[in-house]
């Protein structure tokens, strides 16, 4: 095990993988001579050169157009959005293009690129810098999609994203970068559509993904000082979804809160609850409980902003309600 950061995880993946397989390509907003924007793509420039890591214009649209016509001959594009909340612009690639090819070519086209960048909230970037937008792209068929919540993690699923013959969609934690963590030495990469059990507990389970995971292991942690013993759960990969998994914890622990980074309605933390009603009903002891953030354009003032996101003490709250604690 070697102990790094978040970013540097990620720069130990996209590194990896470039030297193993000449046909990896990145590309973005200064990803090469300001060696990106959160430095994940720190020194690839001066190993690879211009060809492969590309710096482009503020065109979201247009390089990932580029990206799409790249893996339909044969290239393995990753492509680096500045934050998702950019990438809004490039969707159309993304949706009607990248996920739909494989289908509407009849097999002819595969598409091994890897769309990344950070998802979500950070600190006080107003409403449109601040969206989670996971359940917007899980939603579409023909895209997989995870989010790492961990150093490791993060190293693992994107040199596994890096290797698949499909589109990826790869949400990083704008607030993880910093975050250190052991990943474990030599050719790390985890299976997408496989969660982890990153606490064990017997009383009730926490399921998230991507940096709430961590909001829901501090929550276990306040619960364990009260006797109560919660199992985390990180989905890690939203598409495909490890139904197993989320089904074994519930069926183990008899109750279910889902922490989410996203609004509500229509939110991933509904899908989850939709497969635990559908796999795991007569196993529940309580209804099944949602944390996500409050549904409004997150706000600006740094107060307003802490109440509306997603968090410890809502967590807690909501693991005491479905244990009839409160």
């Amino acid at each position: 095990m070697t102990v790094m950061t978040y970013r540097d995880a990620l720069n130990a993946a996209l590194r990896e993988e470039m030297r193993r397989d000449d046909r990896v390509f990145l590309m973005g907003e200064e990803v090469a001579v300001y060696q990106g924007a959160y430095k994940v793509s720190k020194g690839l420039l001066q190993e690879f050169g211009e060809m492969r890591v590309v710096d482009t214009p503020i065109t979201e649209l247009g390089f990932a157009g580029v990206g799409v016509g790249a893996a339909m001959v044969g290239l393995r594009p990753i492509i680096e959005f500045m934050t998702w909340n950019f990438a809004l612009l490039a969707l159309d690639q993304v949706v009607n293009a990248a996920a739909k090819m494989l289908y509407m070519s009849g097999g002819q086209f595969a598409m091994p690129m890897v769309f990344r960048g950070p998802n979500g909230a950070a600190l006080q970037l107003g409403a449109q810098h601040s969206q989670a937008w996971e359940s917007w792209l899980a939603h579409i068929p023909g895209l997989k999609v995870v989010a790492p919540g961990t150093p490791a993690d993060a190293k693992g699923l994107l040199k596994a994203a890096v290797r698949d013959d499909n589109p990826v969609i790869v949400l990083e934690g704008e607030m993880l970068y910093n975050m250190k963590g052991e990943v474990p030495d030599g050719d790390h990469v985890i299976p997408l559509g496989v969660a982890e059990v990153k606490r064990v507990g017997e009383h009730v389970s926490l399921i998230s993904y991507g940096k709430m995971v961590n909001v829901a292991l501090q929550a276990a942690d306040a619960l364990a000082r009260d006797g109560v013993h919660a199992e985390v759960l990180d989905l890690r990969t939203l598409r495909p979804m490890d139904v197993p998994a989320i089904v074994a914890t519930v069926r183990k622990t008899n109750r279910c809160v889902v922490v989410e980074e996203g609004w509500e309605l229509c939110g991933l933390g509904a899908q989850v609850a939709d497969y635990v009603q559908r796999e795991a009903f007569d196993w529940l002891d309580a209804p099944v409980l949602r944390v996500h953030q409050a549904e409004a354009p997150m706000p600006y003032a740094r107060t307003l902003e802490k109440h509306a996101k997603p968090d410890v003490a809502k967590t807690v709250a909501a693991a005491r309600k479905v244990l009839y604690l409160d």
